[in-house]
């Protein structure tokens, strides 16, 4: 039962992990948008 508590927080930790790359992804795609749209 202890085992599976570890798994299901690991797991969520992987999961928050995963969108917080995801969210600085969008940032930095966003940006690069945003200059490409300025200098054009």
């Amino acid at each position: 039962m202890l085992s599976l508590k570890l798994l299901i927080l690991y797991y969520n930790a992987q999961v928050s992990e995963v969108l917080a790359n995801v969210k600085a992804m969008n940032k930095v795609l966003r940006l690069g948008i945003l200059v490409r749209l300025q200098t054009n």
